[in-house]
């Protein structure tokens, strides 16, 4: 208590004398600043407005100037782009109609100016280049408008004679705007510099009360800082520490007031870190790191509960599984299926994605809020996907050692499809089991359309509505239209070539060759379909022989009038 009442008495008796201080220096600050004001009021109600108005008559003048070379150069071709000609006539009157009215705007400042009363003879030289400056304008128009008749007349050699006239009289109207401009910056600077001198002695004046003020302020200090700033330090030490990843300290309390609560506070909270992070090191093996700290952080599960929301999905699954579990012992497909799953996770987390779930050698995986924002899950994915093809070259690389199969490797390929739209998203389960994943068509599609790949030879397949919302940030070609198993509706698909700028000429053209190909296909073209597919399929596009296939089909029994083009997938 007596610590307590000394440092109340002391902080007191600092709060009186400096409001003693403040009472002395707001009395001296109060004249000071009734001038100061003065001169601010000046600047910022009469200056300032005067000079806006002088920039805008120069940002109106320039338009309007730009108009009429926009309305010139239409019509200096031998053909007279009458587009070009409306646009520029209608900028042309809007913007002489500005001038005219910020003339009358800014003479209206000038003649309702009470402040710069005293200093009639600089308004005065400023009303003088003002009207200079407004009578200058009707000159340039008329001129401006003998230009453009003698223009429409196709008499371009005497316009281009008198442009240069123009010209210098546009050079002079800059001089004359611009004698304007200088004129209200020198008073406005005049004004400026007053209030600079006033400052100044303002500011000396607070550094002396400042000054005096922190001198006793360090005097109150050096009675109250042994005894406080030990545990503060301490604390702040503590923090440090946790801020570090140091959660593996306990602070000793030496005190029963607040700094003594606050330290066991702080010891409470650090045990409470450190449990949490032992769960995420644990489940963060079996969890995606991100679906487990949103759990973390809303441990509710009422608050994450299942709804709808529009988000991306990618299912990723490997070429040749099968005929490779049959050459592999048990502990090899093991080490195998970690080191894949392990470079598809870290390609998809990478680029922000959540891994949903490994099912066999597939992997499923999703892009959407909260993760990530509503207008990237697509682009993300497809950066990913991209990401992923790079790392199954890398096992390729590896499966010898991985396998012990030195000679006669198998191949390994991987196929990918990724479909976006509305889907269900949250705790899906049990009471006593739950799975934060995605259900819904979008996921079913999805996973369809990877399968997709196996039959046209492609590796990555995206719908309609990814390619949409990717926009042109990657190169895509339109493979098909199809109906997957157990859909009626038709979707769209289209393989991801590589990002934009990234992807070779030869694959462009390609893809140019295809679309025609395929529009020929769609209007029932068979000769010109048929064609177009045999020029693709030289380069060994394998969905260009599956289309050719296709044809042969359809050539012996027509689908009719009414087809749209759609083909439907009998296997999943």
């Amino acid at each position: 208590m007596p610590l307590k009442r000394t440092i109340a008495s002391k902080i007191f008796g600092l709060a009186v004398f400096l409001l003693m201080l403040t009472v002395g220096l707001a009395v001296y600050l109060l004249i000071e600043t009734t001038a100061t004001a003065r001169s601010m009021s000046l600047v910022a109600k009469e200056y300032l407005p005067i000079a806006d108005s002088i920039t805008r008559i120069h940002e109106y003048g320039l338009r309007r100037r730009l108009a009429f070379e926009r309305w010139n150069g239409a019509l200096s071709g031998s053909t007279q782009n009458m587009e070009v000609v409306s646009e520029a006539s209608a900028n042309y009157t809007l913007f002489t109609a500005r001038l005219d009215q910020e003339f009358v705007d800014a003479r209206q400042l000038l003649d309702a100016g009470i402040l710069s009363k005293d200093n009639p003879s600089a308004i005065a030289d400023l009303r003088t280049l003002l009207t200079q400056v407004e009578a200058a304008y009707p000159a340039l128009g008329q001129r401006q408008m003998q230009i453009l008749d003698l223009r429409r007349k196709g008499e371009h050699a005497r316009a281009t004679e008198l442009l240069n006239v123009l010209n210098d009289q546009q050079r002079a109207l800059q001089g004359q705007r611009e004698a304007a401009s200088s004129k209200v910056d020198a008073m406005t600077q005049a004004a400026a510099d007053d209030v600079a001198r006033r400052q100044v002695r303002l500011v000396w004046l607070t550094i002396a009360a400042t000054l005096s003020t922190v001198l006793l302020g360090l005097a109150i200090a050096a009675i109250i800082t042994g005894r406080l700033t030990r545990p503060v330090r301490s604390l702040m030490a503590g923090m440090r520490d946790v801020q570090g990843g140091n959660l593996d300290l306990q602070l000793p309390v030496i005190s029963g007031d607040e700094l003594g609560s606050l330290t066991n506070s702080f010891n409470y909270f650090v045990r409470e870190l450190r449990s949490k992070e032992q769960i995420k090191r644990t489940f963060g093996k079996y969890i995606d790191p991100r679906v487990l700290e949103q759990v973390l952080q809303l441990p509710d599960a009422a608050h994450i509960a299942g709804e709808r929301r529009v988000m991306t999905v990618m299912f990723a699954d490997i070429v040749g599984f099968s005929g490779l579990s049959e050459r592999l012992t048990p502990s090899r497909m093991v080490a195998l299926l970690n080191r894949h799953f392990g470079l598809q996770a870290n390609a998809v987390q990478e680029h922000r994605g959540v891994i949903d779930k490994f099912i066999g050698d597939a992997v499923m995986a999703f892009w959407g809020p909260p993760f990530v924002t509503a207008e990237e899950h697509a682009a993300l994915a497809c950066r990913a996907a991209l990401a992923q093809c790079v790392a199954i070259e890398t096992l390729r690389h590896e499966m010898p050692e991985i396998s012990g199969l030195r000679k006669d490797t198998p191949e390994i390929d991987l196929r990918l499809g990724i479909c976006s739209g509305e889907l269900v998203v949250g705790n899906v389960g049990g009471e006593n089991t739950r799975s934060y994943t995605v259900i819904g068509d979008t996921v079913n599609l999805a996973s369809r359309i990877e399968g997709a790949n196996r039959i046209y030879g492609t590796n990555i397949l995206l719908s309609e509505s990814t390619a949409r919302a990717v926009g042109d940030e990657f190169e895509l070609r339109e493979i098909d239209s199809i109906a997957v198993k157990g859909k009626t509706e038709a979707v769209r698909v289209f393989e991801l070539l590589g990002a934009a700028g990234g992807v070779p000429a030869e694959q462009l053209q390609l893809r140019e060759r295809y679309q025609q190909a395929l529009t020929a296909y769609r209007a029932q073209d068979w000769s010109l379909g048929e064609q177009l597919f045999n020029e693709c399929a030289r380069s060994g596009d394998q969905s260009s022989l599956v289309m050719l296939a296709r044809i042969g089909k359809l050539r012996a029994s027509p689908p009719g009038e009414s087809w749209d083009g759609t083909w439907r997938l009998d296997e999943k």
